[in-house]
């Protein structure tokens, strides 16, 4: 079976949790590749390849100084997954008020049979 493309779409390219490891380096600070293979232990073509992808989806540039070429994270073009996401915590601050009251219940109820 053929292996699908992963880089249609900045959906599909963080599908991949090396990505995601490299995305959250880089939201710390722009970094050259070696520096990345230094920080995720990683063979440079492993690091080389997945930064390959980001690019091309556009969540990560590239700009050259001198003889190295340093990536950065572009915010802005992960904008489709909090508004993708944005629709779903409606039922997360639900679950959180009712996981806060079932503490808060069961706090006072250790609390009534210690008295």
């Amino acid at each position: 079976m053929a292996r699908l493309k992963t880089t249609h779409d900045v959906f599909s390219a963080i599908g991949e949790p090396k990505r995601r490891v490299l995305i959250e380096q880089l939201v710390l600070k722009e970094m050259s590749v070696n520096e990345l293979v230094d920080v995720v232990k990683w063979p440079q073509p492993v690091v080389s390849k997945h930064l390959s992808v980001l690019k091309q989806v556009r969540i990560v540039t590239e700009r050259r100084q001198g003889r190295f070429r340093l990536y950065r994270i572009q915010p802005e073009e992960l904008r489709p997954i909090q508004e993708w996401m944005h629709q779903f915590e409606k039922f997360w601050g639900g679950s959180m008020d009712q996981l806060d009251a079932y503490l808060n219940n069961l706090q006072e109820r250790d609390s009534d049979e210690q008295s």
